[in-house]
């Protein structure tokens, strides 16, 4: 399949781990935009809901990745259980003749573990471990089936999707060991794929307006601004196909294995690659965050 301007990613394959909601959603939908086949793995499927018990599912996600031009395939896959992500990988060397260009570890799944506010010595230990389990754990083990497949084609790009950019505290010592973590995934997954022509890198959101932000908010995408009179730094919020569309143009971006071993913004790389929200705006966490003296991470 040939590529061409408006599908730049026709012909690549493409697993977005943990793409049943949120910013992997978005991701997920953006790279069908571009063309590409994405594999939407995660828990949640019709019929049968993660433990999350929420109601979006990697199906759904799979058709809005057809209905934007791309071609989605869910699969159910626990991350967290190896023998589920090996076959995972199988199946795509098999359906895909070997070919995986774009790996995606967005798994998460610790919004109810973290504990805000509260020392870390007098949160719930298991809250604590599980969160590594669930956000730092299954993107080893992804990595380590799926990069195999990009490392016998020798070309390949894996991102590891976070909060924040830097290595500051975020809050909460669990949290933040959960989402700086994948910024030294990627630097050091870089240094060992470099001989390979692997590209490994990180990619944050800002303040993204998930499905479970609307939810808390008591608002909807169409009425999103009724929440800022709750929070007011929602203002500078961002849909999930922001963020998604950061990953599909790195992904596009013939130059990226320059980028190879560092982390990025999704306001960063907008102004970069000058694309803009779907609402059309450009928000700027960075440089809101400055303007009111927020911390950055």
């Amino acid at each position: 399949m040939e590529t061409n301007h408006s599908k730049p990613l026709s012909g690549k394959i493409a697993v977005v781990a943990g793409a049943t909601r949120g910013a992997g959603r978005g991701i997920a939908v953006m790279l069908g935009a571009a063309g590409a086949t994405v594999y939407c793995t995660g828990r949640s499927v019709r019929g049968h809901a993660s433990d999350l018990d929420r109601t979006e599912t990697i199906d759904e996600t799979a058709e809005m990745v057809t209905a934007r031009g791309g071609v989605g395939i869910p699969v159910r896959t626990d991350h967290t259980r190896e023998e589920e992500v090996k076959a995972l990988f199988e199946r795509i060397a098999e359906e895909q003749k070997g070919q995986l260009d774009i790996l995606i570890n967005d798994i998460w799944g610790g919004e109810a573990l973290t504990h805000w506010g509260t020392p870390f010595w007098e949160q719930p230990l298991g809250d604590g471990l599980l969160m590594q389990e669930r956000a730092v754990k299954t993107h080893l083990i992804t990595s380590y089936y799926g990069v195999p497949l990009m490392l016998k084609r020798r070309q390949g790009l894996v991102i590891e999707i976070t909060d924040g950019s830097t290595y500051n505290y975020r809050g909460n010592l669990y949290y933040s060991l959960a989402k700086i973590s994948p910024i030294h995934l990627a630097a050091a997954m870089a240094k060992e794929l470099r001989p390979f022509n692997v590209t490994a890198l990180a990619v944050t959101p800002g303040f993204l307006r998930s499905e479970q932000m609307l939810e808390h908010f008591g608002v909807r995408e169409e009425n999103w601004r009724d929440a800022v009179a709750q929070e007011p730094h929602y203002i500078e919020s961002e849909t999930p196909y922001f963020v998604g569309q950061a990953v599909a143009a790195l992904v596009a971006d013939p130059n990226v294995h320059e980028k190879s071993g560092r982390a990025f913004t999704s306001w960063d790389l907008s102004d970069e690659y000058g694309f803009s929200d779907i609402d059309g705006r450009r928000p700027h966490w960075g440089n809101y965050a400055k303007k009111h003296g927020l911390p950055i991470t």
